[in-house]
């Protein structure tokens, strides 16, 4: 059987479904199962935490968790899983607001934490939420829910 690569990662598994409400609010999602096979073809483990500001639509969590299940097939390495996961939460829902933070179990001694928000002017935001800004980095890998 053959690796299947990041590039096979199929986004038409997730669902958008229409925002219930007009009125500003945000959802969070706890994925703490999510696997992947890195790229030694070896599992790794992670705990994902989104933080989501819907605009037009919201997530269905049953494709949500398809989507998930669908990874631990596909070999790739968890930077470029977490760019990858983010491009595709971003063409589908198009919210207001998306974080994506991604806390990977140890590998060989060593811990790992990745953070992607569309509210950071490098990735195009305005930086008019902020909270991100008062995050000290090794202080900050415990994430509230």
């Amino acid at each position: 059987m053959s690796a299947k690569l990041y590039k096979e990662i199929d986004k038409n598994i997730l669902v958008a479904i229409p925002n219930p409400s007009k009125e500003a609010y945000e959802i969070k999602i706890k994925i703490p199962e999510f696997t992947f096979l890195g790229v030694k073809q070896q599992p790794d483990f992670a705990q994902v935490y989104l933080t989501f500001y819907p605009k037009k639509s919201i997530i269905e969590l049953k494709s949500l968790k398809q989507y998930v299940y669908h990874l631990r097939d596909i070999t790739v390495s968890y930077e470029r899983l977490i760019n990858i996961f983010y491009d595709h939460l971003m063409e589908i829902y198009e919210p207001e607001r998306l974080r994506i933070v991604m806390i990977c179990n140890p590998r060989g001694g060593i811990s790992s934490k990745c953070t992607i928000d569309s509210d950071w002017k490098v990735r195009g935001g305005d930086e008019k939420f902020k909270d991100w800004m008062h995050a000290s980095g090794e202080d900050n890998w415990n994430v509230v829910m």
